[in-house]
C-alpha cells in the first residue's frame, strides 16, 4: 500500500476512534456556557446531555435530532441559548433554546453525506452569525447562522478531509486548517488556502504530497505567530505563523494526540490529551508533566477549560465518563454519569 494511502487510512481510523465508536460512556464533546459556570453540555456516543448544576444531574437533549452521533458542538458567544451540533453522517443541527429543540441545517452541505463527519466549528469574533466548519469533506462557511453553507477549499489540493481548524484570535482573517494533506493557512478568512508544511515532513515527501494526518491545531493568543499542530506522528510548533515547523514533545508517552488546549490565562501553558492521559507543559511544549491524579482511565477523548474560571477544567474519557478539576489539572473528580438522564 502506498505511504500516502496508508497514512490516510490511519487518519480515517483515528477520526472514527475520536468520534466515539467504542463501548462505554465515551464523552465525545464538552461545551461550556460562556458566562454561567453551572451549565455544561456533553455529547456521548448516543445523545446530547445538559447539566444546569455543574455536572451533578443531566437532561437528555437529543429530541428532534436523528440518531447520528454528535461529534462537535459550539455555543453562540453572544446568544448562548443558541447551540450548533455537528454530526457523523447528518450534517449540522441548531438549537435556539438551549438544546430543547433542534432543527436540521443542510443548505449547501450536500457534500456532507452519510459518510462524512463535522469535526469542529469556530466563530468569527466580530460576527457571531459567521462560522466555519471543518468536515471530512472540507471547510465550509456560513454567514447567516447556518442557514446556508459554502465550501471554502480554494487552494487545498489533494485534501480529502479537514479534521481541525483554528483562528488567529488577534488577527481573525488568518485561519489554519489541519488536514489529511498537512497544514494549510488562509490570510483572507478562508477565501484562499496555502499549504504550509515546511518542517512537518521531509522535502522529498513534500514533493510527493504525502498525506500527513493533522489531528489538532491551535493558535497562541499571547504570541499570535506561534501555532501548535498535533499529527499522527507527534507534535509540532511554529513560531513564524506556520512558515516553518519544529518537532516538540517527543518525551510524551503517546504521540497520537486526541485533544490539545492552550491555557487562556497563562502564557506558554498548554495541555494535551491522549491514550496516556493528560500532560501539561508550562514552557511552550519543551517539558511535560502528567496530570492524571483521580482519573480512572487514561484514555482521553475531550478536554475543555472553563470560560469563567481558568482553574476549572473538564475531561471526557473514552469509557469512564466526565471528570472535573478545580486546580488546573492537579486533581480530577468524577462527575455524575450522564446515563442517569436515561434512567440507565
Amino acid at each position: 500500500m502506498p505511504r500516502s494511502l496508508s497514512c490516510l487510512v490511519v487518519l480515517i481510523c483515528l477520526v472514527l476512534v475520536l468520534t466515539g465508536c467504542g463501548r462505554g460512556e465515551a464523552i465525545v464533546v464538552i461545551a461550556l456556557h460562556p458566562s454561567n459556570p453551572n451549565i455544561v453540555y456533553v455529547a456521548t456516543n448516543d445523545y446530547i446531555y445538559k447539566s444546569r448544576d455543574g455536572g451533578h444531574t443531566w437532561d437528555n437533549l437529543s429530541h428532534g435530532m436523528s440518531h447520528s452521533r454528535v461529534i462537535s458542538m459550539a455555543i453562540d458567544p453572544v446568544y448562548p441559548a443558541t447551540i450548533y451540533a455537528g454530526t457523523k453522517g447528518d450534517a449540522v443541527y441548531k438549537s435556539y433554546d438551549g438544546g430543547q429543540r433542534w432543527v436540521s441545517l443542510r443548505a449547501g452541505l450536500d457534500d456532507v453525506t452519510i459518510s462524512s463527519v463535522v469535526n469542529q466549528f469556530i466563530f468569527d469574533p466580530a460576527n457571531n452569525a459567521r462560522l466555519f466548519a471543518a468536515t471530512t469533506m472540507g471547510v465550509f462557511e456560513t454567514q447567516d447562522g447556518g442557514e446556508h453553507w459554502q465550501k471554502r477549499m480554494d487552494g487545498m489540493k489533494e485534501v480529502l478531509m479537514v479534521v481541525t481548524i483554528a483562528m488567529d484570535t488577534v488577527r481573525p482573517d488568518i485561519l489554519y486548517a489541519g488536514t489529511s494533506g498537512g497544514v494549510y493557512k488562509s490570510v483572507n478568512q478562508g477565501a484562499r488556502w496555502e499549504k504550509i508544511n515546511n518542517g512537518l515532513v521531509s522535502p522529498d515527501e513534500l514533493k510527493s504530497s504525502r498525506a500527513l494526518g493533522v489531528t489538532v491545531i491551535a493558535a497562541d493568543t499571547f504570541t499570535p505567530d506561534t501555532v501548535y499542530a498535533a499529527t499522527l506522528s507527534g507534535m509540532y510548533k511554529s513560531t513564524d505563523a506556520g512558515q516553518s515547523w519544529e518537532r516538540i514533545a517527543q518525551s510524551l508517552p503517546d504521540q497520537m494526540i486526541s485533544a490539545m488546549l492552550l491555557d487562556r490565562a497563562s502564557k506558554d501553558v498548554l495541555y494535551v490529551a491522549s491514550r496516556n492521559g493528560i500532560h501539561k507543559s508550562g514552557d511552550g511544549g519543551a517539558t511535560w508533566k502528567a496530570m492524571n491524579e483521580g482519573l480512572a482511565t487514561l484514555n482521553i477523548r475531550s478536554l475543555a477549560q472553563s470560560p469563567t474560571d481558568p482553574q476549572i477544567f473538564y475531561v471526557g474519557t473514552n469509557g469512564s465518563g466526565l471528570y472535573r478539576s478545580q486546580d488546573a489539572g492537579g486533581k480530577w473528580e468524577p462527575l455524575s454519569s450522564v446515563r442517569s438522564a436515561d434512567g440507565g
